[in-house]
């Protein structure tokens, strides 16, 4: 080896003395991966070319070093590559950045491994350097964790969101790329390459209520935090929480009992186990007087107990949790380490670890084993083991953290709650424990049913896919008989007006069931308002189609008009210039309209209107079933829908009548049943509202909406936010071919009505109880 590298003791002298010894360290492995030309022409040249641009030799350094672990992954011709890039930008940046992405190219020769897909990679760097030439270096220093959980695709749409948000602002960029800003994470969250939990939501629902015959809630954690190790299921009242991705866990890498557990299997696992809790957890435990070791210990025991439970009733669903059981002898004898071991030996039979303590926690649960039915078990243990543990003075601290834990169970939280919320789940496990949720045809639930209204006790309940009423009953079969299962979300992009871009999924519309109300309230509605009404029908009359109506003096036309004709024929007799308008055109008058009335439902719609006795919501409900009465007797296809929010994560929808369906006694009872709510995340519910008219055959489409106030939600501060948003919003909807129109209530809503919806496009009704007046009659003035 020395004695070929002395064949280039020219090349060795003009390296110097640093770099001389850095080659010779290197010389092995590039001897090994390069060929007898590439050694010379590229690596060996390469460093000189270097060297001569006169930047220091921590360049060059980084160059011998990486251009052998790069040539061993993807070939010498990656090197040429790699050395091109590196002198290409060389006039862009300091030798440090360059001497880092050097050093960094074998990270992502490795993680990508093909040559085409490391030369995009480099591409990709280039346009990084022009377009956020400070975030270069941070995101060079994070490479493994990035490849560790983007493909290039998803590590290119990452870096150009964050070189597009913080082009000018410096600083920002270096704490997006260093993954140290909540932007970072999202994006990277939205990116990644783990399972997400949007993707498999309704196959972890179906496989629950497969186990149990109950629907379960679940909901995703936000997805901001970076210590992706430390994301903990938890459950929370009847909801399960769970991480909105997890990636697939190896476990034993690199030896022949390596193996890899997918992230919906985790996905499994943990939702199952959350599930047992909810399930079988009946009473909760006051942990006042005790330690942090007694409180981990007996929620670990409270964890065996509803499993081994679970597995009486489904005894292959320990295949499930076992694979991501980790533990064993090996792991340590730290606290921490014994309560993992103890939590495997508790659920595996065939586990074998002699250490004492996890022999007595072992033993005294399967002594109990005729208890599993009671909580008491798990207090009992759980204390017995605890002082165990802290008699040869190992305790557990909360720097600990859960690591002891696998990783689909959840915090405990759950057992330790001491609010009042463990009766409305007990009252929610009666309810649904036993009940399995069966979908039938409408026969069939007539000549079947036998009860009425089932009760909690129901073992079985028949559900019809369609509505259905009974004589005479204003509730429907569905109502007496089912319950709503969990709502389907559906995500929508937020704009943040301070970065000029969109977060990507950053909201999540749920439809829920418009609740059913009296109809006796729309006929008094409708009696109250018989004088509109009379009106209306002049309205009414001149926006109906017409027919076909015939354009006289036209110069292009489907037929010669022979008065006009005539009249040219004497013009020209006279000398004069005739009139060239001698034709005729007909036109059919018909509506081609499709229109959507969004209502807000939000608290403020509660107030009662200052000399009135009517709440703002009442008085929009009045409109809406007077204009509802006006475009059923017009024909035009029209909805009525209605929005409130609870943060992004919870914007309910209510459909009180589609598209598809007629305004009868239903969709009138929807509409008697409205209520306000929470709060105004309307640029949400409007593009919720957008898919629907976007949707419908007709040429013209009309979203109209009903508020009473600015657009706000209680996880926003900036009052500016969610209006910028509402205003993209609308902005998104034009280009699309909806056309939005709102409704103002608020009198002080001129200004920021007029941004959003644009100048032409509102209405600000300053006397709010006339509203029941002005809306069908503004309704044809604006579809005329």
């Amino acid at each position: 080896m020395a004695v070929e590298l002395d064949r280039y003791q020219d090349v060795l002298d003009e390296l110097g003395e640093h770099a001389h010894e850095v080659l010779r360290a290197s010389w092995d492995e590039a001897a090994r991966v390069f060929s007898p030309r590439g050694l010379e022409n590229q690596y060996l040249r390469g460093a000189l070319s270097l060297k001569s641009l006169g930047r220091g030799t921590d360049l060059v350094v980084s160059y011998l070093q990486g251009a052998p672990l790069v040539a061993k992954e993807l070939g010498e011709e990656a090197v040429g590559e790699m050395l091109a890039a590196g002198i290409k930008m060389y006039s862009k940046t300091s030798a440090s950045v360059i001497s880092t992405m050097f050093s960094t190219c074998p990270i992502a020769a490795q993680r990508l491994g093909d040559l085409e897909l490391f030369r995009s990679y480099l591409n990709l760097l280039d346009v990084l350097l022009a377009q956020a030439p400070r975030g270069l270096r941070p995101m060079l220093e994070h490479l493994e964790v990035l490849l560790g959980q983007l493909t290039l695709g998803g590590l290119r749409r990452w870096a150009l969101w964050g070189a597009q948000a913080h082009r000018t602002d410096f600083d920002a960029q270096v704490g997006y790329f260093s993954l140290s800003s909540p932007e970072s994470l999202g994006v990277l969250q939205k990116e990644r390459k783990g399972t997400l939990f949007i993707d498999v939501q309704r196959r972890i629902g179906m496989y629950l209520r497969a186990l149990w015959g109950r629907d379960f809630f679940l909901r995703p954690t936000s997805g901001d935090f970076s210590d992706r190790e430390g994301y903990r299921p938890s459950v929370d009242g009847y909801i399960i929480h769970v991480p909105d991705a997890y990636d697939d866990v190896v476990f034993g890498a690199g030896t022949d009992r390596e193996r890899r557990v997918s992230g919906i299997e985790i996905y499994r696992a943990a939702t199952a186990h959350g599930a047992c809790h909810q399930v079988y957890t009946k009473r909760q435990f006051n942990r006042e007087g005790l330690s942090e070791t007694d409180v981990m210990v007996i929620g670990l025991v409270e964890d065996a107990r509803v499993e081994a439970l679970a597995l009486n009733e489904f005894p292959g669903l320990d295949q499930t949790w076992l694979s991501l059981h980790h533990a064993n002898p090996s792991s340590g004898e730290s606290a921490v380490a014994l309560m993992g071991r103890l939590a495997r030996a508790l659920l595996d039979t065939t586990y074998q670890d002699e250490h004492p303590f996890v022999a007595l926690g072992r033993q005294v649960f399967s002594e109990s084993y005729d208890r599993l039915d009671s909580e008491d078990l798990s207090l009992e243990v759980g204390l017995l083991l605890s002082k165990e543990l802290q008699s040869v003075g190992l305790t557990y601290s909360l720097s600990d953290k859960l690591s002891f834990l696998p990783i689909y169970r959840d915090d405990n939280r759950y057992i330790w709650e001491f609010e009042d919320l463990q009766d409305t789940v007990d009252a929610y496990l009666a309810a649904n424990l036993h009940q399995v949720r069966k979908y039938v045809s409408l026969m069939e639930m007539i000549n079947t049913v036998d009860v009425p209204g089932a009760g909690d006790d129901a073992d079985e309940v028949w559900v019809l896919s369609t509505e259905f009423f009974r004589d005479e009953e204003t509730t429907s079969v569905n109502e007496q008989e089912g319950r709503e299962p969990p709502p389907e979300p559906f995500h929508y992009p937020e704009w943040d007006y301070q970065m000029q871009l969109e977060r990507p999924g950053w909201c999540t519309v749920l439809e829920k069931r418009a609740k059913l109300g009296s109809l006796e309230v729309i006929e008094e509605i409708t009696a109250k308002n018989k004088p509109i009404i009379a009106r209306l029908k002049f309205l009414i009359e001149a926006l109906q189609p017409q027919g076909v109506q015939r354009l006289r003096k036209q110069e292009d036309g489907d037929e010669m008009d022979l008065n006009a004709a005539i009249a040219a024929m004497v013009e020209i007799s006279r000398g004069e210039q005739p009139d060239p308008r001698i034709m005729m055109r007909n036109i059919r008058k018909v509506r081609d309209l499709s229109v959507l009335l969004l209502i807000d439902l939000s608290e403020s719609t509660n107030d009662i209107v200052v000399g009135t006795e009517s709440s703002v919501l009442q008085l929009a409900q009045e409109a809406t079933v007077l204009l509802a009465d006006a475009l059923d007797r017009i024909g035009d296809p029209f909805a009525i829908h209605g929005f409130d929010s609870n943060g992004r994560h919870d914007i309910e929808y209510y459909r009180f009548k589609d598209f598809s369906s007629s305004y009868n006694d239903l969709a009138k009872a929807h509409l008697a049943g409205m209520t306000g709510q929470l709060s105004t995340r309307m640029g949400a519910a409007m593009r919720h509202a957008g898919s629907f008219l976007k949707r419908q055959p007709t040429r013209k489409k009309l979203l109209m909406v009903i508020t009473d106030g600015e657009p706000a939600d209680n996880d926003v501060r900036d009052p500016q936010y969610l209006r910028f948003d509402a205003k993209k919003a609308v902005e998104g909807l034009h280009r699309e071919g909806v056309n939005t129109f709102c409704l103002s209530l608020d009198a002080r809503a001129d200004q920021y009505v007029s941004n959003i919806f644009g100048v032409g496009n509102y209405v600000v009704i300053d006397h709010v109880e006339r509203l029941p007046e002005k809306l069908p009659f503004l309704y044809g003035g604006l579809t005329r």
